[in-house]
């Protein structure tokens, strides 16, 4: 994490976990996406890195780094917020909590990091008037705000030069955590130094969490250790290391390729952390210096691990599509931010994985054994999490910024429900992703194959259940040539009546666009070059469907061949190509091309024909049908039929819309089938949509 801070804590403020009267499990669904930049404007960069929410739960309030201010979110209704502007910080804002009518934000100011300076900044969360500006003495990280609401403590991180050898620590000046009592204001400084084994003279506190007996738990990430400090005395009562942990079942490897086969030996080195009763907190280990265990834990007060994820959150986020292969070298999904809440008399964590882009919820009625409940999907980066318990909300803020990419950051809001995601899960450990094509199974009504593109290698088919709720990817086969496994992008599927498949494979700078005929075991019998003129003409933007009708083989070429207007919808028979033209819709922004071909009956094609827009900028994302003709000479243009807008399902879930739909398919029951291509979680938000859309064609 650089420069982050904690959440504004909703905090616990009994010794008990449990309680007595339980309530049916609750679930959440996700409510808003409200990206930053619609509190200055859609060219500004703008990011939401911490959130806190006014002790009425009506208004959000998070901290925009780039921006240097804090903006706010009405959420009044959470369905439908508002943002309603900003405040500038006069500095880099690094973190935000609320204390009654307050909001303390805490403020980076540094020349540099030899130099660190900050600020705590009070401002009445109703005028939005500065009350007051507290000298820090450092670089802020976090604050935290007491639940009896008499102390405040500011983690002051004074974080390392990481271009600085390599940013191995210790590099002065030392961290500490700065003590506020609202009553006087005055500002305490609690040494942190002299307690780790990793770089004792160098502590870098990251989070900080306040129980109800005026006790803060901070997080030394860099050096592996955590201290409880005494507010009431400025003094640190207990700490202990964060300890190693051997996970095995994980990748390590960077290798376009989801393997859970590794083991790692790491450092925990925690970065969020919050108290989940008086004497027991959860810390998330997101590793920095030298470590990352992938995982969450409950520690007592002791230190003594009560409870370990091992690798089960990196199995759910296999599990869910959201598995991030280019991070398994470095940290995995790295687990960010925890955050407690009780609900219904039920309590609750929150575990926020940066790079798998989810927060992942669990039951910690037995802290022993916490039971994990759902998945919600994020957009790119999440960082904050708050537990708003008066209204069953979660706030969720992501600070990824990439407009480049279309990746905003974002404030999302969570309340109790049934969403619409997951739609699809793997079982067995099936690792996936990019599904790139989707075809029915002759013979198979309730059967789908999909498959997976060039992030993943070698190519494999997955066998999708589309009956199950939420379906599943139920098998895996791995596409092979000469007795080898091999590796295509592969960007369509036709599976054939008597057993095997067509792939579409769509070409490179280095490598061709084909055709690719497999036999039912997934091995290469033939691969079928364009035509000459074509494949010299094809941009880079290649074949991207495929479908079957009769003895012909159809292929979709997604945008058009240079020179022409319109895409190409091409037919392969006897070993001769013939081709239509058809017509693309203009987009607003960015360009339109077909991501996927699919036979209605023997005249009759449907394809999906999108832009490569995100989130609000997405237009064009539509089912077209077409007739072809008995026969042609030329390339005469088709004569395209609307089926369906697929932006309002897209949105359906209140999510940043995915750009890439890339499979259709009619299943044998009749019912139509579309899915998108979450990009192997790699500038993207990595969420996949599979779409029920009925007897639509």
């Amino acid at each position: 994490m650089v420069l982050g801070s904690v959440l504004a804590l909703v905090g616990p403020t009994t010794t008990a976990v449990a309680h007595p009267h339980r309530q049916p499990p609750l679930t959440f669904q996700r409510l808003a996406t409200v990206p930053a930049y619609l509190n200055s404007g859609v060219a500004d960069t703008a990011a939401a890195e911490i959130s806190t929410v006014t002790g009425d739960g009506r208004t959000v309030v998070y901290t925009d780094s780039p921006g240097e201010r804090l903006g706010f979110i009405d959420i009044t209704n959470p369905a439908a917020p508002r943002p309603t502007g900003t405040v500038a910080m006069g500095g880099e804002p690094t973190s935000v909590a609320h204390l009654g009518h307050l909001l303390v934000a805490a403020v980076n100011t540094s020349a540099g990091f030899a130099d660190p300076s900050g600020k705590l900044v009070v401002l009445d969360d109703r005028t939005r008037a500065v009350e007051r500006t507290l000298d820090l003495g450092g670089q802020p990280d976090s604050v935290a705000v007491a639940p009896g609401g008499r102390y405040l403590a500011v983690a002051v991180e004074n974080e390392r030069d990481e271009d600085v050898n390599d940013g191995a620590i210790p590099q002065a000046p030392a961290g500490y955590l700065a003590v506020i009592d609202v009553r006087t204001w005055a500002v305490s400084k609690v040494a942190l130094t002299g307690l780790a084994q990793v770089a004792p003279g160098d502590p870098e506190p990251e989070y900080v969490s306040i129980n109800s007996r005026d006790e803060a738990v901070v997080s030394l990430q860099e050096n592996n250790h955590l201290a409880i400090v005494s507010l009431p005395q400025r003094k640190v009562i207990k700490h202990f290391s964060a300890g190693t942990v051997t996970v095995t079942g994980v990748d390590t490897e960077d290798d376009d390729r989801i393997a859970l086969t590794g083991t790692i030996t790491a450092k925990r080195e925690p970065d969020g952390v919050t108290w989940l009763s008086d004497d027991l907190f959860a810390t998330a280990n997101e590793g920095d210096y030298e470590g990352g265990s992938r995982g969450w834990t409950i520690f007592d007060r002791r230190g003594t691990v009560v409870w370990d994820a091992g690798n089960s959150l990196e199995h759910l986020a296999v599990a869910h599509g959201l598995y991030p292969d280019k991070r398994s070298d470095a940290k995995g999904i790295e687990p960010e931010n925890v955050a407690f809440g009780r609900f219904h008399g039920v309590p609750y964590v929150f575990v926020n994985a940066e790079r798998g882009n989810f927060t992942a919820v669990y039951d910690v009625s037995r802290p022993s054994a916490p039971r994990f409940r759902q998945v919600l999907p994020t957009t790119n980066g999440p960082e904050g999490v708050v537990a708003v318990p008066s209204r069953d909300l979660i706030v969720v803020s992501s600070e990824e910024e990439l407009p480049e990419e279309g990746i905003r950051g974002t404030v999302q809001i969570y309340g109790a429900g049934q969403g619409l995601f997951p739609s699809l899960v793997s079982r067995d450990d099936i690792p996936w992703g990019t599904l790139s094509g989707l075809s029915a199974v002759p013979g198979r009504p309730h059967q789908l194959i999909s498959v997976t593109d060039s992030a993943y290698s070698p190519t494999r088919l997955l066998t999708l259940d589309p009956a199950a709720r939420p379906a599943a990817i139920t098998r895996e086969l791995t596409v092979t040539k000469d007795g080898q496994a091999v590796g295509y992008d592969a960007e369509g599927v036709a599976a054939l009546p008597a057993g095997g498949y067509w792939l579409a494979v769509e070409g490179s700078a280095k490598t061709p666009n084909l055709l690719v005929r497999l036999d039912a075991r997934g091995a290469v019998q033939q691969e079928i070059p364009l035509p000459a003129d074509v494949a010299a003409a094809i941009t880079s933007n290649g074949l991207e469907g495929v479908a079957v009708s009769g003895s012909d083989v159809w292929v979709a070429v997604q945008r058009p061949l240079k020179g022409e207007a319109t895409a190409r919808i091409g037919r392969y028979r006897d070993g001769g190509w013939s081709w239509l033209a058809y017509p693309l819709d203009a987009a607003p922004a960015g360009w339109t091309g077909l991501s996927e071909l699919v036979a209605v009956d023997r005249d009759t094609f449907a394809v999906i024909e999108r832009d490569n827009q995100r989130g609000p900028a997405a237009a064009v994302k539509r089912i077209y049908r077409f007739d072809v003709p008995a026969a042609w000479t030329g390339v005469p243009a088709v004569q395209k039929q609307l089926v369906k807008d697929l932006l309002p399902a897209l949105r359906a879930d209140r999510g940043w819309v995915q750009d890439k739909v890339e499979g259709l398919a009619i299943a044998g029951d009749g019912r139509t089938y579309a899915v998108t291509d979450n990009d192997a979680v790699d500038d993207a938000t990595g969420e996949t949509v599979l779409l029920r859309l009925g007897r639509l064609l």
